[in-house]
């Protein structure tokens, strides 16, 4: 097994090019510190310095090394705090941003059940755009962050949340209302309601309806609405037909206001994500709250969203 202790020598040594200056910053002797990253390389089994004119510089192992030593030295730093500190009570605020829509149906509940399980912790859930959310995680407005997307941003860690399903639903008295299913074509008939631009069940729709040769241009939009509970009441109230997610319909769905209905081909699926920033201080609300999510016991709640809808019966 590698030492930690031969990791952060060279992590030391690679960032000051040097192995004096790296004696100097870990306290001990430089015999020391080449013995270190000598046993390194022979575990490693490749030189990872060569002597340049300015100092030592990386070889092609070392540079693709390096960023993983770094993140492995950043994860025991923290576990040691966390296991430090794991006999004090857990205390403090938990900001929480969201900007998808399922988000609210599915986090309070999550919180509000982790806030009964740590009775000294503060959550509060901060609606955003989803622009604003990675935005607020690193401005530190926020210590998690609920985003219908993967960021490509590498200062920011991503995990699945759960799975959400989208659906087609019409009024009650429209004429596919006893229909088992229709086919993607059959939507270019319909004036539809459809979510703002940055939407997460728009990107979605948008991408699925392109695997059939439909794009924006060929729907018959009758208007745009940025929230999905005003799209669902519009829809009972028979002015168009419109994507939501299964969350936000499932109470006038079962009152018989809407109906669901299943379209042929399409997988309207999506995953939300919970976000974290990657290298930060260690933080117990938010990192517990991270870990709580997934915990067996939460199952029902996670599993809430992720029911896919029904066929309806003719």
């Amino acid at each position: 097994m590698i030492d930690i202790r031969n990791l952060e020598t060279f992590s030391c040594a690679a960032e000051n090019k040097s192995l004096s200056a790296a004696a100097r910053r870990l306290h001990v002797s430089q015999p020391t510190v080449t013995h270190r990253i000598k046993v390194l390389e022979r575990e490693i089994g490749a030189p990872l310095f060569i002597r340049g004119n300015l100092g030592l510089e990386l070889t092609e192992t070392g540079r693709f090394v390096l960023p993983w030593v770094q993140r492995l030295i950043h994860d025991t730093n923290n576990l040691a705090q966390m296991l430090a500190s794991m006999q004090k009570d857990i205390v403090g605020e938990l900001r929480i941003a969201c900007s998808t829509t399922v988000g609210k149906y599915v986090l309070p509940q999550l919180a509000s059940r982790f806030c009964l399980s740590y009775p000294d912790i503060r959550a509060r859930i901060l609606a955003c755009r989803p622009e604003h959310a990675a935005l607020d995680l690193l401005q530190g407005e926020a210590h998690i962050g609920v985003l219908s997307s993967e960021t490509a941003d590498p200062s920011l860690e991503a995990q699945e949340f759960f799975r959400d399903t989208i659906t087609l639903i019409v009024p009650a008295n429209h004429r596919w209302a006893n229909r088992n299913s229709i086919e993607p074509q059959e939507l270019l008939e319909e004036p539809m309601i459809l979510r703002e631009e940055t939407s997460g069940t728009r990107r979605v729709l948008l991408a699925e309806l392109t695997r059939h040769d439909i794009s924006l241009d060929d729907l018959n939009i009758f208007i745009e609405i940025g929230n999905a509970e005003a799209i669902v009441r519009t829809v009972a109230a028979g002015y168009g037909i419109s994507f939501v997610s299964k969350q936000a319909s499932v109470c006038l769905v079962e009152r018989g206001d809407i109906v669901e209905i299943p379209v042929d081909g399409l997988s309207l699926r999506r995953t939300i994500y919970m976000l974290r920033k990657r290298n930060s201080r260690p933080h117990r609300p938010r990192d517990v709250f991270w870990g709580f999510i997934h915990d067996p016991g939460n199952a029902d709640i996670l599993n809430l969203a992720s029911c896919r809808p029904r066929a309806n019966r003719a």
